[in-house]
């Protein structure tokens, strides 16, 4: 990397610009966290059931009691070894948020589509806590569009991110928001894919700060599963 080196004065005024840019995308943010809050919601119909270490559970079960259910799509597939790396490195910072998340109202969930089992072995090699339930057997995954079944691969194209996209995959990732009301009825407010997932990370937004960025040739070239690093990551 070249930069040019100046004195402090022309850095601070470059610095002031800057400023302005990030004050701008924090006022942008504000306008689309409002849009968000605002959208219309769709009510649940379909009766979903989970296995969970605790037994079946069905979609309202999975908010534990809470009004407001964070789920998210976690890329591991009945047939899969193991976990996506990145669906994994966006899991390492769910743990401490858990019980702000659950002070406020918010019960979050990891759901896939591999067997409970195949799940909790996972779980137990990151060393993981959160609730991860598995939709195996379940139309849920596909419903949601994180799931896609061999006629939709051999089509040529699949949909995800609410577009039609010239990909052949059989399990993707994603976050979906549901409220429960006082009666008992489940609605769907949001999801989100793709790279609108990074809000998860908050080591992404660290690296933005660093010198050298996140340093990736594709957009998480660089992540891991936590127990693959190098020794000298420690």
């Amino acid at each position: 990397m070249t930069h040019p080196v100046v004195s402090r004065e022309e850095w601070l005024e470059a610095r002031k610009a800057l400023l302005l840019k990030e004050k701008e995308e924090s006022r942008m943010r504000d306008a689309v966290n409002a849009a968000r809050m605002a959208l219309p919601w769709v009510r649940i119909d379909k009766a979903y059931v989970f296995d969970t270490p605790a037994g079946k559970k069905t979609l309202a079960d999975l908010f534990q009691g809470r009004s407001q259910l964070l789920l998210y799509h976690f890329m591991l597939g009945p047939d899969w070894p193991e976990g996506c790396p990145r669906c994994s490195f966006l899991h390492d910072h769910v743990e401490g948020a858990l019980p702000h998340l659950n002070n406020h109202d918010v019960t979050y969930v990891a759901v896939s589509r591999a067997p409970l089992a195949k799940i909790e072995t996972y779980k137990k090699r990151m060393g993981w806590s959160f609730p991860w339930a598995s939709s195996f057997g379940s139309d849920f995954n596909y419903d949601f569009h994180v799931s896609f079944t061999e006629e939709e691969r051999a089509s040529g194209a699949i949909h995800y991110n609410y577009a039609d996209r010239p990909m052949n995959r059989d399990e993707l990732s994603g976050l979906s928001a549901f409220f429960k009301d006082e009666a008992g009825t489940v609605f769907h407010t949001y999801s989100t894919y793709a790279r609108g997932l990074e809000a998860l990370a908050g080591t992404l937004l660290i690296l933005d700060r660093a010198p050298k960025g996140r340093n990736e040739t594709t957009s998480l070239s660089f992540v891991k599963r936590h127990d693959e690093y190098p020794q000298a990551a420690e």
